[in-house]
């Protein structure tokens, strides 16, 4: 590959007192790594370096001003503060929490702004980064007022993917956000990113009923039989091979998942706990539905082990390789779709 080639990836350092700077140092240990990418962290030399000696990492660190100065071959460090960090592994700090904003808000930015190709976060805690400035549930909430596109948590791995209705909504609002419109937009993100960005040509997506049983007939809520029921069949009516809705309860254990591209969960804990529950340490939290591509592992910052030198990467590198695989679909789909007409010579 060409160095001219090479995707640039922007890497937002997250919770500094959590794992995210043990695994991305872990990740770019392999240099093999830095053939396919140039990898570029939004920090600060001084905090890399700290976390370099902590963790006896053997990475070179090179330390630039704008992603315009990355070097190929090379981990690049973006200064986004200058200032000494006090690192306390393991211990939640509202002033721990700014600087995992400061560095996700600049490497956003730069995604907007196409200098880098995607972005891979490292995990935040939803708390601390809460201010006056920054008052979002998390990354993706973040991204969907930044870029454009419908919004989508999907939740992926090569054989599993789970998308979402409704994510970061407190239980006892859920039937109450899911409509005919919000059912037609989700499934058509899903749709549209299953043959765009994992270039697959006709998906098959399953639904899950929003209650117990998919309502049993209207006796453990009505929501399925009135909205969920009658909006899938108009989309299946449009050509769309989408079936449900399902109970939940059994539709994983049964491996009934196994049949399908894609599952759409009504809600965050219905969907993300049998996806964990079969690929935690390889699934990968992909914002589908935008015009820019970010991915994160799909765990969070794990004070309980930070700073034990003991975190495994594999769901931060499956983060990095999905991105940049993502990246490459997403091209060759519009390069195949930007001119379907022959030139004539």
């Amino acid at each position: 590959m060409k160095k001219e080639e090479k995707i640039k990836v922007g890497i937002s350092i997250g919770d500094l007192n959590g794992i995210g700077g043990e695994i991305i140092l872990k990740t770019f240990e392999d240099t093999r790594i830095l053939d396919f990418c140039t990898p570029i962290i939004y920090a600060s030399i001084k905090s890399l370096s700290f976390l370099k000696n902590h963790f006896k990492s053997g990475i070179s660190l090179n330390s630039i001003q704008k992603a315009e100065q990355a070097l190929h071959g090379k981990v690049n460090v973006i200064n986004v503060w200058n200032e000494n960090v006090n690192i306390d592994f393991g211990k939640e700090d509202l002033k721990i929490g700014e600087y995992a904003i400061k560095s996700f808000t600049a490497a956003t930015k730069d995604l907007k702004a196409a200098n880098i190709d995607i972005l891979v976060t490292a995990p935040i805690n939803k708390h601390n980064i809460q201010s006056e400035t920054f008052n979002f549930p998390g990354h993706t909430d973040y991204l969907a007022k930044e870029l454009k596109g419908n919004c989508l948590m999907f939740m992926v791995t090569e054989t599993l993917k789970v998308g979402l209705l409704t994510d970061h909504v407190p239980v006892k609002d859920v039937a109450s956000k899911i409509s005919k419109e919000l059912i037609e937009l989700k499934i058509d993100t899903i749709y549209n990113t299953l043959i765009k960005d994992f270039g697959i040509r006709r998906p098959k997506i399953a639904v899950l009923g929003i209650n117990p049983h998919t309502g049993d007939n209207g006796i453990i809520g009505e929501e399925d039989d009135l909205v969920l029921r009658p909006t899938l069949k108009e989309i299946r009516d449009t050509g769309k091979l989408v079936f449900g809705p399902y109970a939940a309860d059994s539709f994983f254990g049964s491996n009934n998942y196994k049949s399908f591209d894609a599952i759409v969960a009504a809600y965050h804990d219905q969907g993300l706990i049998p996806f964990k529950t079969l690929s935690f340490g390889q699934g990968v939290n992909f914002t589908a539905g935008l015009d820019r591509i970010r991915t994160s592992p799909d765990h969070g910052t794990a004070y309980e082990i930070a700073g034990k030198g003991v975190a495994d990467a594999s769901s931060f590198k499956e983060a990095l390789f999905t991105g940049i695989q993502i990246y490459k679909n997403r091209n060759t789909f519009e390069k195949l779709n930007a001119n379907p007409l022959k030139k004539q010579t």
